[in-house]
């Protein structure tokens, strides 16, 4: 076989290490690989008509090539949010740009044709894509072409319906935790009230077991719009009961006031995304006018997503890659590896977005109280979801 493999969306910390074992496995069955590089975007850029090898898009793979990438964080083939079904004419390669004078530069196109080509020029029998719900609904795209994949789910927000656990979502978890440990430090000595951001757009599960790792004061989620007041007031109190003097809360970049909508900015990508991010700046104003406490506002973003995987992380991406390089090995396509009750297994990729994997408020939350709460853990998986 000659496997094209690609990482898509955003970055999570277990990507190379899972990259580096479906490489290593394959190679040692006597198999090629190529990297994709830059998601969707290599196959989309790069040109079936031009004999030059662009390594800029697509390069062969070795086991010496991957021999040291599991060390480290992100993706050593890089990546980027393109959509082949829908990329504006202006940000489409020149050889596939449209001559008339009134085509419409922002007008989408859909290139799949033209990526099923160059998949066709490279020789390519299968593709492993590792990626959230975006990236792999252009899989299911590839799927249903007749492209044998095999899908990784990967997100730090751990929402890709099909599977228990995404590559990424540990590490956001653990690198959360230790910052908030470390802002109890100020917070304390300047006794404030805290409201740390922390990624999330449809699912509150990174803000939900955060909160409760931290054992932070109060936790607001994506599936449950808020009462600024009640929060407010929440805040003081739990300043006011602590003895060092301070209150912390955690709260996803996708939570909404009652009443009001998601904090958005810029122009959408190809997938129909705004920007997320800002919430908490407003919380920490509105809370700080309410109350007229002292307020420290802290956004993780990009630091949940830094550096190299945990333990748990790095476990599941390199099981998640020999499992993907198994399945293909064994002539088994169309599938997304998984996780479900703490069991590797897979699921068929054709259901990939046709769910959605959001926080069991009911099991999970206290929308009254926004606190975390954990009514049952007997037979539950470990991240009780």
């Amino acid at each position: 076989m000659r496997v094209g493999i690609l990482t898509g969306g955003g970055d999570v910390p277990g990507l190379n290490p899972c990259i580096k074992a479906v490489v290593d496995d394959l190679i040692d069955c006597g198999h090629e690989v190529v990297g994709i590089r830059r998601g969707w975007a290599g196959l989309l850029h790069y040109n079936p008509d031009s004999f030059p090898e662009q390594p800029e898009w697509i390069r062969p793979l070795s086991k010496l090539d991957v021999r040291t990438i599991d060390r480290t964080g992100g993706t050593f083939l890089h990546t980027s949010r393109t959509n082949p079904v829908s990329v504006k004419l202006k940000k489409a390669p020149a050889f596939l740009s449209d001559p008339t004078p009134e085509a419409d530069p922002d007008e989408p196109r859909d290139f799949t044709a033209h990526v099923l080509k160059v998949i066709e020029r490279l020789r390519l029998d299968s593709l492993v894509v590792i990626g959230g719900d975006d990236t792999l609904s252009y899989a299911v795209r590839m799927h249903k072409e007749g492209v044998p994949v095999v899908a990784i789910p990967k997100t730090m927000d751990n929402d890709v319906f099909g599977t228990d656990y995404c590559i990424g979502f540990s590490t956001a978890i653990t690198r959360s935790v230790d910052f908030i440990t470390n802002l109890r430090t100020p917070a304390g000595s300047h006794e404030r009230i805290a409201v740390v951001e922390l990624f999330g757009r449809n699912s509150g599960e990174t803000s939900l077991i955060t909160a409760y790792l931290a054992n932070v004061d109060r936790a607001v989620i994506s599936e449950v719009p808020f009462d600024i007041n009640k929060l407010a007031g929440f805040m003081v109190k739990d300043k006011a009961a602590n003895p060092s003097g301070y209150s912390i809360m955690t709260i996803s970049e996708g939570a909404q006031l009652i009443g009001g909508g998601v904090v958005e900015r810029g122009e959408a990508d190809a997938y129909g995304h705004r920007k997320l991010g800002g919430i908490g700046m407003i919380v920490g104003e509105m809370i700080k006018e309410i109350t007229g406490q002292d307020v420290i506002v802290q956004q993780l973003a990009y630091l949940m997503r830094g550096g190299a995987p945990d333990s748990l992380d790095r476990m599941v991406a390199l099981s998640f890659g020999h499992l993907a390089a198994q399945m293909l090995l064994r002539g088994e396509t169309g599938i997304m590896v998984a996780i479900h009750k703490g069991i590797y297994g897979t699921t068929p990729l054709s259901d990939v977005g046709t769910g959605t994997k959001r926080v069991d408020v009911s099991e999970f939350y206290d929308p009254d109280q926004y606190k975390p709460v954990i009514r049952h853990v007997l037979d539950k998986p470990m991240f009780l979801y």
